[in-house]
């Protein structure tokens, strides 16, 4: 069993809300627009990091982190990309990628908006965190946490951080 923390456009902000739920996580997700290079280094410091770039990151956070990433957890197949869509509304690389590795989990970030749903179509969970960081348009910071046994998901939990603007004791800046 492996406990998650899933995370997206943080746009280079981190507080102690979030690397508290870092500190009880096996490992962090996080889909993209990580913001600079200080962020990653902080989470892959604390916690074994998965990250996929977005389209804000620039060339340090990108010569670590990949568009995509396909790999397996605790018997689940994951496929994480930070712009995807979501069912039904895939964009066409999306599509084309899940057809290709036909995962159970598709994770993605970019809209800032926390979306959990099944896609039924393709077989798959579709997870977006929505937004923990304090750039954009999304009114509440959020991100997700779960536990994967056995290929399945558990004890899942979706957290609010608190209105966008709010700032404590943070990393802030971009790349």
């Amino acid at each position: 069993m492996k406990k998650i923390l899933l995370l997206s456009d943080t746009h280079g902000h981190l507080d102690e809300r979030i690397l508290s739920h870092v500190d009880h996580a096996d490992e962090v997700w996080h889909a993209g627009d990580i913001g600079n290079p200080e962020v990653f280094d902080v989470l892959a410091q604390r916690k074994p990091l998965r990250a996929v770039y977005g389209n804000i990151d620039g060339h340090s956070i990108r010569a670590q982190a990949p568009e995509l990433l396909c790999f397996d957890c605790e018997g689940l197949k994951v496929l994480m990309t930070h712009i995807a869509g979501y069912p039904g509304r895939y964009n066409a690389q999306a599509r084309a990628w899940i057809a290709q590795h036909k995962p159970q989990l598709v994770v993605c970030g970019h809209s800032h908006i926390l979306k959990v749903m099944q896609d039924k179509k393709n077989n798959h969970l579709h997870m977006n965190p929505g937004a923990a960081g304090i750039s954009g348009f999304h009114k509440i910071r959020t991100m997700l946490r779960f536990e994967i046994n056995k290929g399945g998901i558990e004890n899942f939990v979706a957290i609010e951080l608190g209105l966008r603007g709010a700032l404590s004791n943070a990393i802030n800046g971009a790349d």
